[in-house]
């Protein structure tokens, strides 16, 4: 297993996430966190952005991906959000995090941390 890892951080996006019927109507601020496990030995050495993840393009897919999604659960987004990495992007592993700011009372924010690989998309 690779312990290469790329980390994306506090990535904000607004969305149409929940499932109180208020949630369904107004996009609300979701914020993601992505830490993606890759072999990055090659791109170390070559210098070359096709040897590696380009987690710019990555980004942006899950920018837009999020954008255009409606889900009752963060849980099943934080899930699609793994998928785009690990099968769109193969990556070995991705650990999301998915956090809805404001969600609970006397809360600054909740949300999910979940991990897959290849093995939970086969």
């Amino acid at each position: 297993m690779t312990t290469d890892r790329i980390e994306i951080c506090d990535l904000l996006v607004r969305c149409i996430v929940g499932i109180n019927p208020e949630e369904r109507v107004k996009k609300q601020d979701v914020i993601i966190n992505l830490t993606l496990y890759a072999d990055m030995h090659q791109a170390g050495l070559s210098d070359d952005i096709a040897d590696a993840v380009n987690y710019k393009t990555l980004t942006k897919r899950v920018i837009d991906h999020v954008e255009e999604s409606e889900y009752f659960l963060v849980e099943r987004m934080a899930h699609k959000i793994a998928e785009i990495a690990v099968v769109e992007f193969g990556v070995a592993r991705a650990v999301v995090s998915v956090q809805k700011p404001g969600a609970l009372r006397f809360v600054r924010s909740v949300g999910v941390v979940i991990e897959r690989s290849p093995a939970d998309f086969a």
